[in-house]
C-alpha cells in the first residue's frame, strides 16, 4: 500500500492558481493544516477575504487537483477559511485595522452614504470584522441609515470614544455627539480636527475593514485624510447622470494627481436603472446609461458594480434596517457588489505587497 505524503499533496495543489492573484495557492501560503490518515486527506485553504466570490471555484480546483495527482486519495476534506490581507504598516495610525477604504463622490445626492453602509453590512454578513466611520461632518446621515438615530457615543476610562454597534458593525459619527437637527457650522480647520479625533480618539479595536463615508466634493477633509492616513484605497460612487460624472472626474483627477496619488480601487454606479415590480423584465434608465463605464475607460479604474433603484433599499435606509437580511433581489445585488469590492481590495493588496519586494 502506497503512503500518501504531505509533499505529494502540496505538489498537487501547486497546480491550483488563485484566479485574481495569478499565482499558485501553495507559493501564496494559502494551504494550511494538511493531515493524512491512511487514504483520507484534509487541509485548509486560507483565502484573502471571507467575501471571496471565487471560493467555490478554488475549492473545486483543489479537489480536482488532488484527485488527479494523488490517485490513492479516497476521502478529501477541504476547509475553506479566510484571513483578510493587509499591507498596512503596524506602526501607522490604527495599526489594528487591516484595510481602510474611503467611499467618495464628487457630487452630493448620489447615494454615497447608503453605498458605504451597505458595503459595511455586506462585509459583516460575510464574516468580516467591520467598522463604519461617518466623516460627512456637515451632513451625517449614517445614524439614520444604521438605525442609530438619537444614540450617543460613550467615552471610556482612557478618554476614547466607544463606537456604537449595529449587526456586529462598529459605527461612529459626529451625529452621535450633537443634538438632532443641530447644524454643524465649522470652518475647515475645525472640520479636519474633528475628523482626526474620530480616527485617533476612538476605540476601534481589531478590524478587517474600516469604511469611511466621506463628504461629497474635494475639500479640507479629503486632503486631511490622504495626508493623515495610509489608505488601502478609495471607492468612487456616481450615478449615470452626466452632471454626477463631471464631478466624479474632478474627484478622480484629485485622488490620482501627482501630488496625492491615492489608490482608487474602483467605481460603483448607483441608481443605474429602475425595474417596476409589475414588469420585472423591463429596465428604465432614468438617469442615463453607462456613466461608470465611461469613467472606468477614461481613468483605467474597474467598475465594482451597478446598483439599480430598489424601493425597498430606500425604505430600509429610512427605517434603519439591514437590507442584506431581506433575502430579495436587492440583497443579492448588494452581496454580489460586496464580494467584488473585497476581491478588488485583495488584488490591490497583492500588487502593493509585490511592489515592496
Amino acid at each position: 500500500m502506497t503512503t500518501i505524503t504531505i509533499k505529494q499533496i502540496l505538489q498537487a495543489l501547486s497546480h491550483v492558481d488563485d484566479p485574481d492573484l495569478k499565482k499558485d495557492i501553495v507559493s501564496l501560503g494559502m494551504v494550511k493544516e494538511i493531515e493524512v490518515s491512511g487514504n483520507d486527506i484534509s487541509f485548509t485553504v486560507e483565502l484573502t477575504t471571507p467575501a471571496c466570490p471565487l471560493k467555490d471555484e478554488i475549492e473545486r480546483a483543489c479537489r480536482n487537483a488532488v484527485k488527479h495527482f494523488v490517485k490513492e486519495a479516497e476521502n478529501i476534506k477541504i476547509n475553506m477559511s479566510s484571513r483578510v490581507s493587509s499591507v498596512r504598516n503596524k506602526s501607522e495610525i490604527l495599526p489594528q485595522v487591516k484595510n481602510i477604504i474611503a467611499i467618495a463622490s464628487g457630487k452630493g445626492g448620489v447615494g454615497k452614504s447608503l453605498v458605504a453602509a451597505n458595503l459595511a453590512y455586506g462585509l459583516s454578513h460575510l464574516g468580516a470584522k467591520v467598522g463604519l466611520l461617518d466623516a460627512d461632518i456637515y451632513g451625517p446621515s449614517v445614524p439614520i441609515i444604521m438605525g442609530l438615530k438619537g444614540s450617543h457615543a460613550q467615552i471610556n476610562e482612557q478618554g476614547k470614544m466607544i463606537p456604537l454597534e449595529k449587526d456586529k458593525i462598529k459605527v461612529l459619527s459626529i451625529g452621535f455627539m450633537i443634538k438632532e437637527n443641530q447644524p454643524v457650522i465649522w470652518r475647515g480647520p475645525m472640520i479636519s480636527s474633528a475628523f482626526k479625533q474620530l480616527i485617533n480618539d476612538a476605540e476601534w479595536g481589531e478590524l478587517d475593514y474600516l469604511i469611511i463615508d466621506l463628504p461629497p466634493g474635494t475639500g479640507d477633509i479629503h486632503l486631511t485624510m490622504v495626508q493623515h492616513i495610509n489608505l488601502t484605497g478609495i471607492i468612487i460612487v456616481t450615478t449615470p447622470q452626466d452632471v454626477a460624472i463631471a464631478d466624479c472626474r474632478r474627484a478622480l483627477s484629485m485622488y490620482l494627481s501627482e501630488n496625492i496619488k491615492a489608490p482608487v480601487i474602483g467605481i460603483i454606479e448607483n441608481m443605474s436603472w429602475f425595474t417596476p415590480d409589475d414588469a420585472p423584465q423591463k429596465k428604465y434608465f432614468i438617469f442615463g446609461k453607462g456613466g461608470a463605464e465611461k469613467l472606468s475607460k477614461e481613468y483605467n479604474v474597474p467598475v465594482i458594480g451597478e446598483i439599480p433603484i430598489f424601493e425597498n433599499l430606500r425604505s430600509n435606509a429610512d427605517e434603519g434596517l439591514n437590507p442584506i437580511m431581506q433575502n430579495n433581489a436587492a440583497s443579492e445585488q448588494l452581496i454580489k457588489i460586496t464580494e467584488e469590492f473585497a476581491r478588488q481590495i485583495s488584488i490591490q493588496n497583492s500588487k502593493n505587497s509585490l511592489a515592496k519586494i
